[in-house]
Parts: structure tokens; C-alpha cells; sequence
């Protein structure tokens, strides 16, 4: 038949052809995983990492997480490599990742992952600019740029409004504390100024009664609180989380400090939620949580 095209090859060297194809085939797909351009087997050593890489579409790609990485809940039901301090090492390896994700103070971990041959990234997530710059590394080093961008457009376009509705509203004096426990006769524990939370807290309209940047979260005393009497008190953290009778039981014993300007204006405030102490992409939720017990009266609408 004219335009019929019948090959001058015997059947079973067209199976062994066929055979030896698929066989490259397979070796190309076996290489191409192996060597990615991009990382595709990822161990998050920390909850703000695991959080930010969800946020960015990458979480499918996550193959280990911290015992303490909680959010969102696809990322629980991850293998755990336990904490940043206690890595299992034999959990690494049963994971076979091509990338670990960890603070840049984790030394000794960047040195026992080095010595497996494992690759890792050092990121600093303690402050808001470091927080926004990680989310742009994260884009580069996973190939999922425009996802960062957007990530930081709205990060940045969250901080920007609340600066906009309290750019007129003075800054009343606050005392950010961490809430362990929560009683001021007990160990008391602050937020320092050179803090993410600390610029949270500016960022709020509060100003901070703590000056020093350099320390973190210090030990304060009752003297140095009644010595400043801040207008506003908050205690944050996710014991901070609790019932409207322990919430009375704790105004209770900050009322045996009558003299405090916060206690005489009755603004002490718990904000309880189990990301507050974590530096990530949710954020702006605890920017909200501070602007609105610092300044109720910006957001009557």
C-alpha cells in the first residue's frame, strides 16, 4: 500500500529495542530525582521553618519535621527528628534528605549533617526584617519564587496597614511579658526591644518599658514594674490561653499593686495562642492580637 511503511527489522530485536528503552528511560527518571534542581526531600529543624515552607506550597516536600513543629496539621502527621538540641541522627539518615533547614546557631548540627554528606541552609528568623528575608531565600533555594514574593507582598502590605490606622494614635507605655505562669509575686519574664515580639509590640503602638536592646527576654523585678507603671500590661504566650475565671484569679493578684497605672486603668491583657512565641509567617495575627488591646479605640469598626 502506497505511503505504508514496514520496517526491515526482525520482531525480536524490536522487543530487545523496546526493552532497553524503557530501561533508559527508567535510569533518566531515577537520575532526575536524584539530582533535582531543586530540593525535593526536606527536614525542617525548627516551627518557624516548617511553618513558612507550608506557607510557600512547599510542604509536600517536607519529610521531617522537630517534635515541636504543630502547624499546620499536614505537618504533624510528618516523621519527627526530634528537637533542635536532640536531633535524632538515625532519623536523618532513615530519611535520606537532601537539604536540612536550621538556625544559623545550630553549629554543632550544620557539622554532624556535614559529616553524613547531607546539604543544609543556615537561616536567621529573630527578627521581622530576617523573617521576610528567609521567605525570599526560601523562594531561590526551592524554586518557588513568585510563592515567596506574594508570601512577602502580603507580609508587607499587613504591616503597612496597621501602620496606616495607628499613624496618628499616641504610643502607650507596655510591658510585654511572657506568660509562665503569669504571677507577679513569682518569676517575671519580658520582652526585650531587639526582639521580633518587640517590634510587634512598636509596631502595635506600644512602648516598650524595657530600653536595652541587646537582651532578649530578661528577668525583671516587681520594683522595676512599679517603678515604670506602664498603661498597658500584657502577658502573651500560649499559657497566656485561658478561662474567664483564671483570667479574674490572675487580674486578682495583679490588683495587689494598686499603683500601677495598668491596674488602675484595668488593662492587663492575656493573649493566648500557640504560635505567639514562634517568628513566622503568621505573624500579622500576633500584630493584630497587640494592636488591639494596646489601642482598642483604633478598632471600633
Amino acid at each position: 500500500m502506497v505511503g505504508q511503511y514496514t520496517p526491515c527489522v526482525a520482531p525480536g530485536l524490536l522487543k530487545r529495542i523496546s526493552l532497553i528503552s524503557f530501561a533508559i528511560l527508567v535510569l533518566w527518571v531515577e537520575f532526575a530525582w536524584a539530582n533535582p534542581e531543586y530540593p525535593q526531600r526536606i527536614i525542617s529543624m525548627s516551627p518557624s521553618i516548617t511553618e513558612s515552607l507550608f506557607a510557600l506550597g512547599v510542604g509536600d516536600r517536607v519529610v521531617g519535621v522537630t517534635d515541636f513543629c504543630s502547624y499546620p496539621k499536614e505537618a504533624c502527621a510528618l516523621p519527627k527528628i526530634g528537637g533542635l538540641l536532640n536531633p535524632s541522627v538515625e532519623s536523618w539518615i532513615r530519611l535520606k534528605p537532601d537539604l536540612i533547614i536550621h538556625q544559623d546557631d545550630s553549629h554543632k548540627l550544620r557539622i554532624n549533617a556535614r559529616n553524613l554528606g547531607i546539604k543544609t541552609l543556615a537561616i536567621s528568623m529573630n527578627r521581622l526584617k530576617n523573617i521576610l528575608e528567609t521567605i525570599n531565600t526560601f523562594g531561590k533555594v526551592l524554586g518557588a519564587k513568585p510563592a515567596a514574593d506574594a508570601l512577602i507582598q502580603k507580609l508587607q502590605a499587613g504591616i503597612q496597614s496597621q501602620k496606616s490606622r495607628l499613624k496618628d494614635v499616641p504610643k502607650k507605655s507596655t510591658l510585654l511579658l511572657l506568660n509562665e505562669g503569669g504571677d507577679p509575686n513569682g518569676a517575671l519574664y519580658a520582652v526585650g526591644p531587639g526582639t521580633f515580639l518587640g517590634e510587634l509590640l512598636d509596631l502595635a503602638g506600644g512602648k516598650n518599658i524595657l530600653t536595652d536592646p541587646t537582651i532578649n527576654y530578661p528577668k525583671i523585678s516587681k520594683e522595676y514594674i512599679l517603678r515604670h507603671s506602664p498603661e498597658v500590661i500584657i502577658q502573651a504566650g500560649p499559657h497566656a490561653n485561658i478561662t474567664p475565671q483564671e483570667k479574674a484569679e490572675k487580674l486578682k493578684q495583679w490588683e495587689r499593686f494598686p499603683t500601677l497605672t495598668a491596674v488602675r486603668n484595668k488593662t492587663i491583657y492575656f493573649v493566648g495562642a500557640d504560635y505567639i512565641l514562634i517568628p513566622g509567617p503568621r505573624f500579622l495575627n500576633i500584630l493584630n492580637h497587640f494592636a488591639r488591646v494596646i489601642h482598642p479605640e483604633a478598632f471600633k469598626d
